[in-house]
């Protein structure tokens, strides 16, 4: 077990007339999982860890937004993400992506792929 410091501030608030404030604790740490299921328990550490990796997600996801990726895509992107790695460039199947777009629209929207696809055909 080691110690940290942890810091946290609070801006300043002109409207509300208060300074920023902050400060640092101490607080300890565990040095491996083994030592942190030992200290906290194994149900708090995977906890956490799921709640740390939705944050990342939820951050992963907005950003594909403004990039401007769909629904589909983002779920094609993201379909294998693995806590702890990064994500990177993803090599979309445009096939893949067809059929996801497929499955998740509604009938009517799946007629007139359907009817895409056989003027697509038609023209060949």
């Amino acid at each position: 077990m080691i110690q940290k410091d942890i810091s946290a501030k609070v801006p300043a608030d002109a409207e509300k007339g208060t300074a920023e404030v902050s400060t640092t604790i101490l607080v300890n740490f565990a040095e491996t999982v083994e030592e942190a299921v030992q200290m906290f328990g194994e149900e708090a550490v995977l906890s956490n860890a799921f709640a740390n990796w939705r944050v990342t997600l939820q951050s992963n996801i907005r950003a594909k937004i403004k990039s401007g990726m769909d629904q589909v895509a983002i779920q094609l992107a993201l379909a294998d993400a693995k806590m702890g790695i990064a994500v990177t460039g993803t090599k979309a199947d445009p096939i893949a992506i067809y059929m996801m777009k497929f499955k998740t629209s509604t009938p009517e929207v799946q007629a007139q792929m359907l009817e895409g696809l056989k003027a697509q055909a038609a023209s060949v």
